[in-house]
């Protein structure tokens, strides 16, 4: 699907797929979100107390991880959906330079209060295909 290509509330079923987000995360985007969101733990981006804590390296933020999903959603409802609620767990460690997909898959559609809602899972997976950030959310998308 087009960026910007509205997906209308008639038109979704359960178990759609909505469009895959694929992200590579580099050392300089791990210390741009360090900065931006103030975590500066230095599992992050220092190899030497990462592996002194006994992590295999650095690790990608679980903030910026809840990101990417939250991209995913946005660029599946824009421009005319809203999205309700969303939450996301941390399971799972993920390490940069490595393919780390968000995905997302219709649980429901239903009306409230006149608004038209879908509700999915979330998730982002590592390249093993291994679910490390589990989620979900309601969004609103506009009736043809």
């Amino acid at each position: 699907m087009a960026l910007n290509t509205q997906v209308y509330f008639d038109d979704v079923r359960v178990g759609d797929e909505i469009p895959a987000l694929r992200k590579a995360c580099t050392m300089q985007q791990l210390v741009m979100w360090a900065g931006a969101s103030g975590d500066f733990y230095q599992i992050h981006y220092d190899p030497d107390f990462a592996r002194g804590t006994g992590l295999d390296g650095i690790i990608v933020h679980g903030g910026l991880k809840n990101a990417f999903l939250g991209q995913l959603l946005h660029d599946w409802i824009a421009p005319g959906g809203f999205l309700r609620r969303f939450g996301c767990q941390y399971r799972g460690i993920d390490y940069p330079n490595q393919e780390l997909v968000s995905r997302g898959v219709v649980t429901r559609t239903y009306e409230e209060g006149g608004q038209a809602l879908v509700d999915l899972d979330v998730w982002t997976e590592n390249a093993a295909g291994k679910k490390t950030t589990p989620g979900t959310a309601t969004v609103m998308l506009p009736r043809r």
